[in-house]
């Protein structure tokens, strides 16, 4: 049964609108009264509060309007009571109390609403609907600095890849036409005394868009207190903490599904322009409508795809380069000397045990392995590793740019936030108050020495979490270490069956002796399954450790005390980008930097808790390195993607089964009502954007900071990439509740948490290159003993100690060392020329990406025109002289040719100019 209770009775009405009035008094203090202000002299064809110039204004058929068919629907608050015998038990009086003053309150403050009920089995949902009438609107667009529209901006909006394929002459598949794109204004603050000089102002319907309308209402549900403003007690926000409502959103517009039978495109809502031509799986590879999202969800959650487009479409060519620098591998290994070498062995080189129970073993029976590996160690990784450290500095430098320009076309290019008010969570912890100095009101205060001190512990608690993350590293390397040990004695079937070679051979290690010297299918594929399962069980440590910490920093970020929400959103996410940081890159960075540089030599082999050191594989570290990278980086995508994907339709499934219960006495669903707050009461609350941008940040992180291990980890990036953008878009289109516009100039934080990944990333590939890669010593082989690398095999294997073992029998490992133990001179060598490199990397990396800086300006010339001409058109707007906004658009319209034809005739022209400038300077707010 659904019941419906209109609010508006016409005493009551009136003495709403009446002490409205009342308190926007000061709007109305100009000498221009509302029946001038509101009245236009000539009617303009353009409505700003429309999706296009030529769409209609209003959408019909979204049923987002009261009983009386009109008044439009701007927010809608839920809450639920219980029916029955367990009305008593569930109906807490003080939030009833809280409850019924906030509603007051909002009526007084001049909204209009409206009351609908669902009533079910055992409870009562309530939807109060509410609407902003025009003084409300026009009161608060001033409050908040909404933006209105001057003049219609005639330029067409072409990104960078449309610009290159068109100078290219080449066609381009990623473009799309889609039905009604927002038009481009300039704009300026709005003025409700200057009201005839925005455009689209004679129509009060639909002169502010919905998007203006909901932070219009929002920001009067943040402000209203219900309690004591002392304790606290003010908001919404506070209100759905403390569960006395259920839900707070603005309504979706319509639904997305397409119509039936098929309408034209021209004539779709809004939701269903961006299902259609943007949330689907066909629209993968099609430019995003980018100022479809920004109209309908606003600027934060535009700019987050616009990066996340952005950063796609720069994955795609290196992406490409990466893939050529493999297959070009292919060539290298087949033409490689040292290769051969190794395959072509036989039991030339016998190498020394990898354990201490393990037996020793052939160099030539790891030919695939040592092939493998050179798939990830050649020359060619090396050049990949200096285009992914220039591209990463490129790809933020253009960014910039890109950001600069659309900040500017969506209006908030100088965009600051205002004296944000303190969190609800703040205002109601906070042990004493502080009046204001700009305001003169009272509002909740924290220490500042105690917030520092609580910071310090939380430092604390982060540095303990990381110590946690590196337990759990050494336990997996104790893991794959014992694992590796437990499969070799075993000699299971699995492993036997596994290898083609034979299990064992006898050779002679020295006259006289022999000695059973086993194959790869113990020792090595003992070592490769260690490393393999090793890599796997490190993930779901990772996953794990990742919940837990999330959980762990909401905790400790509230428990700081942060004033405003800006505030606290950066302290989370820097504590949750450290600890994740730690968590996913520590394993890698242990392979890359630290795995097998402390093993010792035989006789004299260092040991972690009685445990002999871990050495890198039969391949070397580089591919097992790669391993490492494609197992954390691939597999947390594939589970990320299958959650996204699987996660939400099952928890709007539940939330709908929760709803419906049982059904209404007329037995139909909201749905097929076509009532939408019930409707979109069914769909899931927006968790925000911390995880979708963490998730891409730990990514690019991996695609820059090891690329020099794996070159298709930017191939893999940009499959994922594709995948995700269509699974948000589906999840704001299809299954989140409409989210309140938030306007945001950047990025935020993340900016100089990219910058901050892409220096490591020039310092991570430089180590990698010297250190961990065969670069460098096969460069010093080739320039100090053979062109051709012959004997490189032979240079780059050590003799061990004959003292060693009381048999006096030898065998080779992987070191610079002589007989004895001793390093080379030639490993010193080969030390300085490793560390010169570093250095010489880095500075021409770090000096051509401070070229490019330079080169690249972060404004775009066109955007410092718009810029000046927005702030000129914005001056004249707002100028106190009437007559000086009359002569100004009517000096527009004279042709540039007049204007140079009447400088050489008089003065008259250079002696108005300076007073109209000083006139405009004077007036500009």
């Amino acid at each position: 049964m659904c019941q419906v209770t209109v609010d508006l009775t016409g005493g009551a009405e009136e003495d709403m609108r009446a002490e409205s009035r009342t308190n926007m008094s000061r709007v109305a203090e100009s000498e221009d009264d509302n029946s001038k202000l509101i009245g236009q002299d000539k009617k303009l064809d353009l409505s700003y509060g429309s999706i296009t110039m030529d769409a209609p204004a209003e959408q019909p058929g979204d049923g987002n309007t009261f009983s009386d068919g009109t008044t439009r629907v701007d927010f809608v608050l839920v809450w639920e009571e219980p029916l029955g015998s367990e009305k008593e038990e569930g109906d807490n009086p003080v939030h009833k109390k809280w409850r019924e003053t906030f509603l007051n309150k909002l009526r007084r403050s001049g909204l209009l609403d409206e009351q609908r009920e669902l009533i079910q089995a055992k409870n009562r949902i309530r939807f109060m609907l509410l609407s902003a009438p025009w003084e409300v609107l026009c009161y608060y667009a001033e409050e908040i600095s909404l933006r209105a529209p001057l003049q219609v901006v005639n330029s067409c909006n072409v990104n960078w890849s449309a610009k290159m394929l068109k100078s290219l002459s080449l066609p381009n598949l990623f473009q799309q036409d889609v039905p009604n794109p927002p038009p481009d204004f300039y704009t300026c603050q709005f003025r409700s005394n200057k009201l005839e000089r925005f455009l689209g102002g004679e129509d009060k319907d639909t002169f502010f868009k919905t998007t203006q309308r909901h932070q219009v209402v929002y920001e009067i549900l943040a402000r209203t207190p219900y309690g004591s403003v002392k304790r606290g007690e003010v908001g919404i926000d506070r209100l759905l903490n403390e569960k006395v409502f259920s839900a707070a959103y603005p309504l979706h517009e319509g639904p997305f599904e397409l119509p039936d039978p098929p309408i034209p495109p021209e004539s779709l809502q809004l939701r269903q322009i961006l299902y259609s031509y943007w949330a689907q799986w066909s629209c993968w590879t099609r430019y995003q409508p980018l100022d479809h999202i920004r109209e309908y969800f606003g600027e934060k959650i535009a700019l987050y795809f616009a990066w996340l487009g952005f950063y796609t479409g720069w994955l795609l060519p290196a992406s490409v380069v990466g893939t050529v620098v493999f297959i070009v591998g292919f060539w290298l290994v087949a033409t490689d000397i040292p290769a051969k070498e190794v395959c072509q062995s036989g039991g030339e080189f016998v190498m020394c045990p990898l354990c201490n129970i393990c037996s020793a073993w052939n160099y030539s029976s790891i030919c695939v392995t040592f092939k493998a590996g050179l798939l990830f160690d050649n020359g060619g990784t090396v050049f990949f590793s200096v285009f992914m450290s220039l591209w990463a500095v490129t790809f933020l430098e253009y960014w910039k740019r890109t950001c600069c320009t659309l900040a500017h076309r969506w209006d908030c290019s100088e965009f600051e936030e205002s004296e944000e008010r303190p969190r609800p969570e703040f205002a109601a912890m906070a042990p004493m108050t502080v009046r204001n100095p700009v305001t003169g009101a009272e509002e909740p205060y924290f220490p500042e020495k105690t917030r520092f001190n609580r910071t310090l512990t939380g430092c604390m608690v982060i540095v303990l979490m990381v110590v946690v993350v590196l337990m759990f590293l050494i336990a997996v390397i104790l893991y794959r270490t014992i694992l590796g040990i437990v499969i070799y004695k075993s000699r299971n079937a699995f492993v036997s069956v596994s290898v083609s070679v034979p299990e064992a051979r006898r050779v002679s290690l020295r006259p006289g002796a022999v000695s059973e010297v086993t194959g790869p299918c113990v020792c090595v594929q003992a070592s490769r399954i260690a490393s393999i399962s090793g890599s796997v069980l490190n993930l779901l440590v990772i996953l794990m450790l990742s919940r837990v910490y999330i959980s762990l920093a909401h905790i400790l970020t509230r428990w700081e005390m942060h004033r405003t929400q800006t505030k606290y959103e950066d302290m989370f996410i820097l504590k949750v980008f450290i600890f994740q940081f730690i968590n996913f890159y520590s394993s890698p960075i242990y392979v890359a930097f630290f795995k097998g540089r402390f093993v010792g030599y035989p006789g004299h082999y260092n040991t972690l808790f009685g445990v002999r050191n871990e050495e890198c594989g039969a391949g070397g570290c580089l591919i097992q390195l790669a391993q490492e990278l494609l197992v954390i980086m691939v597999g947390k995508q594939l589970i990320n993607n299958v959650q996204e994907f699987v996660v939400p339709k099952l928890k709007a499934w539940w939330q709908r089964q929760k709803l419906r219960q049982s059904k209404p006495a007329d037995g139909k669903t909201p749905a097929e009502l076509g009532r939408p707050w019930e409707t979109d009461y069914e769909l899931l609350v927006c968790d925000g954007l911390l995880s979708e941008y963490l998730e891409m940040v730990i990514q690019f992180g991996f695609i820059t900071i090891f690329v020099a291990a794996c070159p298709l980890a930017p191939l893999f990036a940009l499959i994922n990439n594709w995948v995700e953008i269509r699974l948000d878009a589906q999840k704001f289109v299809a299954e989140y509740r409409r989210p309140v516009v938030e306007r945001a100039q950047d990025i935020g934080i993340w900016f100089p948490i990219l910058q901050f990944i892409t220096h490591v990333a020039v310092l991570s590939n430089a180590f990698l290159i010297a250190f961990t890669s065969s670069f460098l010593p096969r460069l010093y082989y080739r320039y100090t003993r053979d062109v051709n690398l012959s004997g490189y095999i032979n240079f780059t294997l050590a003799t061990s100690p004959a003292s060693q073992n009381p048999d006096h029998e030898t065998c080779r490992y992987r070191a610079l060392r002589d007989e004895h133990g001793r390093y080379l001179p030639e490993y010193f060598q080969l030390l300085a020329i490793r560390l010169s490199f570093v250095i010489i990397f880095e500075h021409v990396v770090f000096f051509i990406g401070n070229l490019i800086d330079m080169m690249v300006p972060d404004v775009p010339e066109e955007v410092e025109m718009k810029i000046k001409r927005e702030h000129y058109m914005a001056k004249q707007a707002l100028a106190e002289n009437q007559s000086l906004g009359e002569f100004l658009p009517r000096q527009e319209k004279v042709q540039a040719e007049d204007l140079r034809q009447r400088r050489p005739k008089s003065s008259a022209t250079e002696s108005v100019s300076p007073d109209l400038r000083n006139i405009a300077e004077e007036a500009e707010p």
